[in-house]
């Protein structure tokens, strides 16, 4: 019997099948009414496409924490030779907040940078452009991405974790802090993409919001800002913010027209000539 068909393997499968759909429900129960009560664009839930979302939902729930494995063990063990002993030492022995705290603002800067490239860079747009392709932005596109674009920008946020060492094999809650730091970037992917009209106050100048993310899955114009995912404060550091007051996107998508089933956009990236990659939208769109 092949490995992945032996029962510990089916078991794994099918705990993290209901693990996921356990998520999708909260989700759902969270979302679905806030959409319906707080929409900023009406749109029917059950329409054309949800089956495809859905698609995408379980298969970025089950298939990157799967890739992600191998190259962060080579993370770690790189880190466990290059990095001086002596500084991994004092940072494992900071307390588990302090360690959490610089993750999720090292995690951010990662984050910001591995999602600027896949604009940036035309054959990681090739990936990326799946994720901007919903002419509709609610919820559950922020789990509509090709595996290979979500399991490069979370390497891009969790390597400097483990370099900087708040993330670290040495004390038994280190890998606490890369979970912690994927989980909340995950649950608040889910709010800034979700159908509101929201802005926050004051709040919104250090926490990123609908209002802030929705300009980025603009058809054109801005889809080259407001890259962080919660401090957009990144942006106004890198000079990529973009939130003007009372207004809100009319449009968004791409211009590429993507194959219409859910493999032919998974191989659709791959399937593409090298003389196919022209400078993303990011780089032909700055201002």
């Amino acid at each position: 019997m092949p490995a992945f068909l032996d029962s510990h393997h089916l078991r794994s499968f099918l705990l993290n099948l209901a693990h996921a759909s356990a998520w999708l429900l909260l989700l759902a129960v969270i979302f679905l009414p806030l959409e319906w009560l707080f929409a900023l664009h009406p749109r029917k839930f059950f329409r054309k496409g949800l089956g495809q979302d859905i698609g995408y939902y379980f298969l970025n729930s089950l298939v990157p924490g799967l890739l992600l494995a191998t190259p962060l063990a080579l993370v770690a063990v790189g880190v466990h030779h290059f990095v001086p002993y002596r500084f991994q030492a004092a940072v494992a022995a900071w307390p588990l907040w302090q360690r959490i705290l610089v993750g999720l603002v090292v995690g951010e800067i990662g984050f910001y940078w591995g999602h600027r490239w896949a604009h940036e860079i035309p054959f990681l747009w090739r990936f990326h452009s799946i994720h901007h392709a919903p002419e509709h932005v609610y919820f559950l596109i922020s789990s509509r991405a090709h595996p290979i674009d979500n399991v490069f920008i979370k390497l891009c946020g969790l390597i400097p974790a483990y370099i900087l060492g708040v993330a670290s094999p040495l004390t038994p809650t280190g890998s606490l802090v890369p979970v912690f730091i994927v989980l909340v970037a995950t649950m608040w992917g889910f709010f800034i993409h979700s159908n509101l009209r929201w802005r926050l106050g004051p709040l919104g100048w250090i926490i990123s919001t609908p209002a802030f993310h929705h300009w980025h899955h603009t058809l054109a114009d801005h889809r080259d800002r407001n890259y962080a995912s919660m401090l957009p404060w990144m942006d106004r550091i890198f000079g990529t913010y973009y939130v003007p007051r009372n207004q809100w996107p009319s449009a968004y998508g791409i211009e590429d027209k993507l194959p219409r089933s859910l493999a032919g956009q998974l191989l659709h990236p791959l399937q593409q000539p090298a003389d196919a990659d022209v400078p993303a939208p990011a780089a032909a769109n700055r201002q």
